[in-house]
């Protein structure tokens, strides 16, 4: 097994013309292979590879065609311009649901999506294959003789006391491009109106906004910011250079969500697409950790604050916020929070 995984063939494949943006595309496998599955996803390279590598350690005549793209512009690709793909992997499980709400999926049913959870699984169109926490990720250098915070209101107050050493150095998502960080700012906003009052004091303090949870682990990690809010705990953990920062799951409350995985209605390989689907939700669901052990690292962590987790359920409900007055007088409350222009 060894032997086949280091064997596999892993090249910078040339990206595809069209609308929506790819941030990289990835051959693995066999390069000239006829048995090729096309897999969209907004998941990094680095974290999904091990799990692309298992199954292709399997299925050794199968090539997977990797494109990373965000989650907005998965929704474009697949709901829009309707790209030929195998199967969609998105941690914006209110756009995913949207996607089998309107009819982008081809349904499928097995033993391994029959097997799951009933809150892990919507119909027979969408399957959760992690359990991902929304952490405060700190530095370690900047936090060095404060008191690390515990809540959103321990971490309010630090920086209303120290206005000074965190202006500037504070990052969290920009809302307006960012599907995951709209979902977790929806689902934050349900739970406590704490929110609204880190997102004014984080605005007050002129927050940077990213596009995704790795850009801002990586300037937490070079001294570039002080605090990432509501980054992917998972892809933290799973990075080398841990030691220069804190994961901090907040012990009012952590939301968590669910990466999901649906075949679209288009697919020209349904008959590779759906072994890939069953590998995911076996190693997610009755062997956590082997060979994917990034996505799945922090179970054990989450299984000790189960008191404080808001698992983030898979159903209609999630459409709410994607209506579109809702989502612009959301955004337009946030914005007016965040920019304070």
């Amino acid at each position: 097994m060894r032997h086949l995984i280091l064997s596999l063939v892993l090249i910078l494949y040339p990206f595809t013309s069209g609308a929506f943006e790819i941030e990289e595309q990835v051959l693995f496998g066999p390069e000239n292979s006829a048995r090729m599955i096309r897999v969209i996803s907004t998941g990094d390279v680095r974290v999904f590879e091990p799990m692309i590598t298992g199954f292709l350690a399997e299925n050794t005549d199968v090539a997977v065609d990797y494109t990373v793209v965000s989650s907005s512009e998965l929704m474009k690709a697949i709901s829009q311009e309707e790209a030929s793909f195998d199967v969609a992997i998105s941690s914006a499980m209110d756009l995913q649901t949207k996607l089998a709400n309107d009819g982008f999926t081809a349904p499928y049913s097995s033993q391994a999506t029959e097997a799951l959870p009933e809150w892990a699984r919507w119909r027979q169109d969408l399957f959760a294959f992690t359990q991902e926490p929304a952490t405060i990720v700190l530095s370690k250098e900047a936090f060095a003789g404060l008191p690390l915070p515990q809540t959103r209101q321990d971490l309010i107050s630090i920086l209303r006391q120290h206005p000074d050493k965190f202006r500037g150095k504070i990052g969290t998502y920009d809302l307006r491009q960012s599907g995951l960080g709209y979902l977790f700012a929806t689902q934050d906003s349900r739970t406590s109106e704490v929110y609204w009052r880190l997102t004014e004091v984080m605005g007050a303090l002129d927050a940077q906004l990213y596009c995704c949870s790795s850009d801002m682990i990586n300037d937490v990690s070079t001294g570039k910011l002080a605090v990432a809010y509501n980054v992917l705990g998972n892809y933290a953990l799973s990075r080398a250079d841990t030691d220069r920062f804190i994961v901090l799951l907040p012990s009012d409350f952590t939301t968590v969500m669910m990466r999901t995985v649906l075949i679209p209605r288009n697919a020209q390989n349904k008959e590779l697409a759906e072994p890939f689907v069953d590998y995911l939700l076996q190693v997610a669901w009755n062997n956590a950790g082997q060979p994917s052990k990034q996505l799945y690292n922090s179970i054990m962590t989450l299984a000790q604050k189960e008191d404080s987790l808001r698992r983030i359920r898979l159903g209609p409900g999630l459409l709410i916020f994607l209506d579109t007055y809702k989502k612009r007088s959301f955004l337009t409350a946030w914005e007016n929070a965040i920019l304070q222009e």
